[in-house]
C-alpha cells in the first residue's frame, strides 16, 4: 500500500467512524466491510461520503461512478480516490 493510499484509508476511516458510527466501534470496522450490508451507510449516507471526498480530496465524482465497487467499503473508497487523484 502506498503512502497516499494509507493516508486516504486513514481519512476515510476517521470520517466513517465519526459521522456514521458516532465515534464507536472504529477498532472493529474492517476496511473491507460493506457499508450497505453492515447497515453502516444508507443511500443518503453515500451522498454524504461523496461530498466529503469531493471536498477533502478535491475530486469530482460523476453520477456513473456512484456504484458499490467504488463506494461500499473503506478499501473500495480509498482505491477509488487514489485512482481519481492520478
Amino acid at each position: 500500500m502506498t503512502q497516499q493510499t494509507t493516508e486516504v484509508v486513514t481519512d476515510v476511516r476517521e470520517y466513517i467512524v465519526e459521522r456514521f458510527l458516532f465515534g464507536q466501534g472504529g477498532e472493529t470496522l474492517s476496511n473491507d466491510a460493506s457499508f450497505l450490508e453492515e447497515g453502516i451507510v444508507d443511500s443518503t449516507g453515500v451522498l454524504e461520503i461523496v461530498m466529503f471526498l469531493e471536498q477533502r480530496f478535491g475530486i469530482k465524482i460523476k453520477d456513473d461512478e456512484l456504484v458499490p465497487d467504488n463506494l461500499d467499503s473503506v478499501s473500495k473508497v480509498a482505491s477509488f480516490v487514489v485512482r481519481k487523484l492520478k
